[in-house]
């Protein structure tokens, strides 16, 4: 018997892969926030999230229109992510500061990306939720109106300004790289005060220096004369 027709067709059975993740708003904002955290903001684009996702970049505009809007979306994402615990009839000293608090924390946490979320305007739901607690604690402390703004607006200045200046963005406030000892070696007789606190100066402790300021900031806060 010959072999035509022997031969069986070979019939190559593909095994199913791992199910593929539907393409989301919520998983691009994370990638473009874990990109922001490994390199910094220079290094987001459309392309490049598209690329950490594995998928084509024209697929993200079916969910993000633009850069700016995806910027947005991880302000949105990180401040959402802020944990507090307020008690509405505790003192509104103690609320303040859980609150400015957790605030730092969360900075420290992601550093990058809380810069990014700063300096955004976040008129967002979490965003908004965070204005609405800062201004009730205003309120229970007896502040209304423009006060109760002034008050909030003098925190985030405060807590801002702060984390620039441990982020290393507020270098005229920082002189702990000194290593030739130059403020140790200034003439004592133009700069007497520079030259005794030398050691200070290079000298950093940003958690005790933060609480400081923010009991001087709240205990300044707790004197003003509430207005009518």
């Amino acid at each position: 018997m010959g072999n035509q027709g022997r031969h069986e067709s070979l019939r190559l059975v593909e095994e199913p892969g791992p199910p593929r993740v539907a393409l989301t708003q919520a998983r691009i904002v994370r990638a473009a926030a874990e990109l922001i955290e490994r390199e910094g903001l220079v290094a987001v684009s459309m392309r490049r999230v598209a690329t950490d996702l594995g998928v084509a970049p024209m697929s993200l505009y079916n969910h993000v229109p633009n850069k700016a809007a995806l910027l947005d979306g991880v302000a949105e994402y990180l401040i959402a992510q802020l944990a507090y615990e307020d008690d509405p009839a505790g003192d509104w000293r103690d609320r303040g500061l859980t609150l400015a608090r957790a605030f730092r924390a969360l900075a420290q946490e992601h550093p990058r990306g809380m810069a990014v979320a700063m300096a955004r305007q976040i008129n967002s739901p979490a965003g908004l939720r965070l204005m609405e607690h800062a201004l009730r604690i205003a309120g229970d402390a007896g502040f209304s109106g423009r006060q109760a703004v002034q008050v909030v607006r003098l925190l985030v200045a405060y807590i801002i300004g702060s984390l620039s200046r441990e982020g290393g963005h507020a270098l005229m406030l920082t002189y702990a790289d000194d290593p030739a000892g130059v403020l140790e070696r200034v003439d004592p007789v133009d700069y007497p005060h520079v030259r005794e606190h030398a050691r200070l100066l290079v000298a950093h402790d940003f958690e005790e220096d933060f609480e400081f300021g923010l009991q001087v900031v709240f205990t300044a806060i707790a004197g003003l004369p509430r207005e009518p």
